[in-house]
């Protein structure tokens, strides 16, 4: 596989992640504990990781709560 696709595989893969830890969050409140990473900069990292990770839930939500085909059931 061309190093392109493979870092773009990588790129979505933790989009996913991110966004899967983002609809956790919102569903039940748990979150990635940040005070527990011991180096001030990668806890800086992580933290702009989780916020994409909320933008694109938010993105996905009002996009798919849009659309026909979806529909609220509360």
């Amino acid at each position: 596989m061309p190093l392109f696709g493979r870092l773009f595989h990588y790129a979505f893969d933790l989009m996913l992640i991110s966004t899967l830890l983002a609809g956790i969050e919102r569903n039940t409140g748990l979150t990635v504990a940040l005070e527990k990473v011991p180096n001030k900069e990668f806890r800086r990292v992580v933290k702009e990781y989780l916020e994409v990770g909320q933008f694109t839930y938010d993105f996905l939500v009002v996009t798919l709560g849009r659309s026909s085909r979806f529909k609220r059931i509360r």
